[in-house]
């Protein structure tokens, strides 16, 4: 397979005599085409004495339609006594069996003593069923996050927080990520093409992975994955040439300053960017090794290794007390020629990291994200106390939760009623603006003003049995939790009153006729009011 196009149909085929391997046969597009149409052209058999053809697996006659009557399930009774074959049996056949399973499939459907029973509805499903067990095919796909998500919502759902394709499609959607290049920054100082977000993510990269196949920057493009290889062959590998000499075969490795290799400087994009704050020393970004990423050894040719920038809650909130921020110190050239070449590199190597340490937390500090996106079990209050004042104004913040008591929380927090009272205890504390922070964390966690159209949403996308006359949910879809969406936009409070003005206009005095007239009316109103 490997080398081969993805979507491909390949089915197992028995081991010769001989064989260590099992060999493999593609299986045509018109030959799959065939098959489906041919199950839904399938009803079940009307008598027992049937024969089977070896070749093409199990055919039944499809009967005229003069001659063709609807039944219904409404006496079925579905007993796995009907199946006349015992599972040691099944098991049996399938040893013996030196097909690709059509003939199992075959003798299966012939032992079901209730098989005439079914509708043309449920023997297709039944048959799809016996297919997805017994037949031995499998579709080499492509990986992309919408595979890895129902992988992981199927194996440990626990691991990406419940999180399924619809709650990624809107937490994107909310947090308007997009794709853009670089371009000049509009009258604000932002750029109008490429954005930056800053992210928290407790689902081991599967936010960041859907953020960043939005951004483009997911997926290697075919031009660095072509460098990737060359670089591997000259740089790292052995390669074997031939010796003019006496035609022997040497391994020899191209020396590094015959051909130099640029070091690309690590997260250091300005346009398009994730910056993710983690709690521990490395983030848990562990699924991103899917997609040829690995936070502990990234590659350089990747374009995550740009584009993703981490930092430690404490780097990011108290930096001078984190060791790595501070400046390692300088050693003269003088002292560093007389080094080895082990602890050259250690230096070097230690002041890059520092680098890059303080180049990503004094941008991240500075603020002026595009958007924040957090998936976390922390307490969302307290997190976005911090990262709401970063982002610029008509920036989004989405807070994804599997349960919704914690997101009422914030609604309630961001909501109207908590806003005009914050603002009118602003006014009474000698007329400070509501973007001071001396208030009652008591009664605001959170200043109110930051953010405007709180909204708490949910999508579940359920799977459906559609049959004319008959429309209903499966009942045998996954439960567990439905996943919900808080999101709402950053703006900025105005500072100082707020007066609303209209244009004025004098009003013009009546004159004494006008005015005799009005008090004539009046008196006449007057008494009929008391008649």
């Amino acid at each position: 397979m490997i080398g081969r196009p993805y979507y491909f149909t390949y089915e197992v085929l028995e081991r010769d005599d001989g064989e260590g391997k099992s060999r493999l046969r593609i299986v045509s597009t018109a030959e799959l085409s065939r098959e489906n149409l041919d199950d839904s052209e399938r009803t079940p058999p009307e008598s027992r004495d049937e024969t089977l053809p070896a070749e093409n697996g199990y055919q039944f006659d499809v009967p005229e339609p003069d001659d063709f009557v609807m039944r219904n399930n409404r006496l079925t009774l579905d007993d796995t006594s009907k199946q006349t074959l015992s599972m040691e049996e099944i098991e049996e056949l399938k040893k013996m069996d030196t097909g690709s399973g059509k003939e199992l499939i075959a003798k299966i459907v012939a032992a079901h003593s209730g098989i005439d029973e079914k509708t043309a509805f449920s023997f297709a499903k039944y048959i799809k069923r016996k297919h997805q067990k017994y037949l031995k095919r499998f579709t080499v796909l492509p990986l992309d996050v919408t595979m890895l998500t129902n992988i992981m919502l199927e194996k440990e759902p626990s691991r990406t927080m419940e999180m399924r394709v619809e709650s990624l499609g809107l937490i994107t959607s909310w947090a308007n990520v997009r794709h853009g290049t670089e371009t000049d920054p509009d009258s604000d100082g932002h750029r109008v093409g490429g954005g930056r977000w800053l992210v928290v993510d407790d689902t081991g990269g599967l936010l960041i992975a859907a953020m960043a196949e939005k951004m483009a920057i997911l997926y290697p493009t075919s031009s660095e994955q072509d460098g990737q290889n060359h670089d591997r062959i000259h740089d790292g590998e052995q390669q074997p040439v031939q010796n003019g000499d006496d035609g022997e075969t040497k391994n020899v490795q191209k020396a590094e300053n015959q051909h130099p290799k640029q070091h690309i400087v690590a997260q250091s994009a300005t346009y398009n960017t994730l910056t993710v704050i983690h709690p521990n020393t490395q983030p848990n970004l562990s699924l991103l090794r899917y997609f040829d990423y690995s936070v502990e050894d990234p590659d350089d040719k990747h374009p995550l290794y740009t584009h993703l920038k981490t930092l430690t809650w404490l780097q990011f909130l108290d930096p001078e007390a984190d060791a790595l921020y501070h400046e390692p110190a300088i050693i003269p050239d003088s002292e560093l020629s007389k080094m080895k070449s082990g602890k050259k590199g250690n230096y070097y190597k230690k002041r890059r990291r520092w680098q890059r340490i303080k180049s990503v937390v004094e941008e991240t500090r500075a603020g002026g994200f595009d958007g924040c996106v957090l998936a976390s079990y922390m307490k969302a209050p307290g997190v976005l106390k911090h990262l709401v004042p970063l982002v610029r104004g008509g920036g989004q913040i989405v807070v994804y939760s599997p349960t919704v008591e914690p997101l009422t929380e914030l609604v309630d927090l961001y909501s109207r009623e908590r806003k005009s009272a914050f603002v009118r205890m602003m006014h009474q504390q000698h007329g400070k603006e509501a973007t001071d922070d001396g208030f009652d964390e008591d009664d605001f966690p959170l200043n109110p003003t930051l953010l405007l159209n709180p909204m708490l949403q949910t999508t579940r996308a359920k799977h459906w049995q559609v049959l004319p006359g008959r429309t209903h949910p499966v009942m045998t879809s996954r439960g567990g939790a439905e996943g919900y969406v808080f999101s709402a936009t950053r703006v900025n409070p105005a500072s100082g009153k707020v007066e609303a003005r209209g244009k004025f206009r004098k009003k013009r005095r009546a004159t004494p006729s006008e005015q005799d007239v009005s008090k004539k009316i009046k008196a006449v109103d007057s008494s009929e009011s008391e008649m």
